[in-house]
């Protein structure tokens, strides 16, 4: 058995975090329950968790003007994507890129 001296961590922080839970329906009349986590990581993007499926993403507002790109990672119908991604316009901003 193999201790944690073996692993090679490429990277190891702590940070506090921001986590919105909002629950909502949308016009397809699915119920969405949702964490959106507001952190430094990753360059202005936040992490969405939808927590009925458990599925992460970390978006910004490129990935929600992706075609079908949502209805891909969250399992959605078209109309569900389109109530998600009404909804986290409001809340995900533009990317940011630190040099």
């Amino acid at each position: 058995m193999t201790g944690s001296n073996d692993l090679d961590f490429l990277s190891d922080s702590t940070e506090s975090t921001s986590t919105r839970f909002v629950t909502f329906i949308g016009h397809s009349l699915k119920r969405f329950d949702l964490a959106v986590t507001t952190t430094n990581r990753f360059y202005g993007k936040k992490l969405v968790t939808d927590l009925q499926n458990g599925r992460t993403a970390i978006l910004g507002t490129d990935d929600l003007e992706e075609e079908g790109y949502l209805e891909h990672i969250f399992s959605l119908e078209e109309q569900e994507g389109e109530d998600m991604r009404s909804f986290l316009y409001q809340v995900v901003g533009d990317p940011y890129f630190t040099d």
